[in-house]
């Protein structure tokens, strides 16, 4: 049923009754004003008589028949246009329009009441009439208008009036209804025409300064822009799902195959105990590259899928601690040290340790000096609303030709590199994840490399979207670097 329709009827049922309403107070509110004045005439008729009823009783007790009927005549003449009852000790006395003597009369009253008998209603006053030597009870009566002509002419018209509401009320309810829901209709056209499912075209409304239209179409605009975030959220993961795939497809073959042709090796009869030992050995680093790369295309593919609401504020300090803590514990033999500083960053904190610890872990891979040993420094400090994370090695560095962006490309290897060729995708990935960059240069005293990361020091209330995410399993990094420090 259409919403004007169901004002319609709901206007119709409610306005008649609220007619019937106000009729049968305009009803108990005139016949309250009729009795008033009724009671009001008998009061003053019955004061008026009340000495000719005195000298009445007085006749009559004094037994004297013409003075007792000239006082009655005189008496019933003073009431006029209501009935007299007077009741004494010698007898009673009516005349005038009354109830019959069989109905009966209550109990004397200061105030009016009504009396009904023989279909008829009445409005009846008792005074008390006392004088020397005599005693007695005058009831004025007069007939009770207020449930005659006056309250009858108002229920037939509050009648007429309610049934005459009824149609019009509804009719004019609906007229008014199908106006103010115009607006209603047209935003239900406008949205029954979409589907996100199929088109790009979305909601496209006008205020009609019609408040609950407007919060509906902002609340369907909402739902709409959601919908489609969600929807390229939906797509991302498929994309990253489908990248995950190809991409360890493509780069496992040829250490799966290398693994297979060595496993083909091992087979072989009357292989000597050196020769067996060292394709063992080289199984066991194929293996543990496969591993490293399988763990991270998992961690790129958390990058991609990160939500804005898993950030919130870290203190990079101790994150840093905890990364050095596990690189000591996995390198007993390298001397990793800290230098850090309370810095705050509204960041995702998986992320930070993933940049971190692929950091450190590239620095303890590439950087050894000659004899073999490892020398890593990591540093955490704040600068110019920046949080600034250095890791320092004293290895043989970079030359300048080669830190660009290729360095951050996924699968991107050095010479005689034996990784997975993702840790520096990993550390760009999560840099530009946070709105910061992540650059390559000389180390303290231009030995070894320096790996800087600038992150945005932002409180929560000054975070807003994630910053532009792109598909690191597909694409290949953009530059990540916003400049690159040349050896000085």
């Amino acid at each position: 049923m259409r919403l004007s329709t169901r004002i319609a009827l709901a206007v119709g049922v409610a306005v008649p009754i609220l007619v019937l309403a106000c009729g049968w107070l305009l009803l108990t509110l005139v016949a309250r004003d009729l009795h008033r004045e009724e009671d009001s005439h008998l009061r003053t008729r019955a004061t008026a008589i009340a000495h000719d009823a005195r000298t009445l009783l007085r006749a009559a007790a004094n037994d004297q028949a013409n003075a007792e009927a000239n006082r009655q005549r005189k008496l019933f003449n003073a009431a006029l246009d209501v009935g007299v009852r007077l009741t004494g000790p010698d007898g009673t006395f009516s005349g005038g329009p009354q109830p019959d003597a069989s109905v009966p009369l209550p109990n004397m009253s200061k105030v009016p009441v009504t009396v009904r008998g023989a279909g008829r209603s009445w409005r009846a006053y008792a005074l008390p009439v006392k004088g020397p030597q005599v005693s007695g009870t005058l009831w004025v009566f007069a007939p009770d208008t207020a449930n005659r002509a006056q309250l009858g002419l108002v229920r037939r018209r509050t009648a007429t009036t309610a049934l005459l509401a009824a149609p019009l009320s509804a009719l004019l309810a609906w007229a008014v209804a199908s106006g103010a829901t115009r607006p209603l209709r047209r935003l239900r056209h406008s949205a029954a025409g979409l589907d996100p499912r199929t088109s790009a075209v979305r909601l496209e409304h006008r205020p009609t300064r019609v408040t609950e239209v407007d919060d509906l179409a902002a609340t369907l605009q909402t739902v709409l822009a959601r919908y489609d975030e969600q929807a390229a959220r939906t797509a991302q993961a498929l994309d990253t799902a489908r990248s995950f795939s190809a991409a360890a497809s493509h780069e496992l073959r040829n250490p799966l195959m290398s693994m297979g042709t060595n496993l083909d090796v091992l087979a072989l009869p009357g292989m000597p105990e050196t020769e067996r030992t060292a394709v063992v050995d080289e199984l066991r680093a194929e293996h543990a590259r496969l591993l490293g790369m399988l763990v991270a295309l998992r961690e790129l593919g958390r990058g991609d899928l990160v939500e804005p609401d898993a950030f919130r504020v870290l203190d990079v300090a101790e994150t840093a601690d905890a990364a050095v803590a596990e690189a000591r514990r996995r390198a007993p033999d390298a001397r990793i040290t800290l230098d850090a500083e309370p810095a705050p960053v509204h960041c995702w904190e998986p992320g930070i340790r993933i940049l971190l610890d692929n950091l450190i872990g590239n620095a303890l891979a590439h950087g050894r000096d000659a004899r073999g040993r490892a020398e890593v420094a990591v540093a955490v400090r704040r600068a110019d609303g920046q949080v600034l994370i250095t890791v320092d090695d004293r290895g043989p560095g970079i030359p300048p030709d080669a830190r660009k962006e290729e360095v951050f490309r996924r699968f991107h290897r050095g010479p005689g590199s034996t990784g997975s060729g993702l840790g520096l995708t990993l550390a760009a990935q999560q840099a530009a994840l946070h709105g910061g960059t992540v650059e390559l240069g000389a180390g303290p005293g231009d030995v070894g490399t320096r790996c800087t990361v600038r992150l945005p020091s932002r409180a929560p209330s000054q975070s807003g979207a994630l910053p532009l995410q792109r598909d690191w399993l597909t694409l290949t990094a953009a530059r990540s670097q916003s400049f690159h420090k040349e050896p000085s």
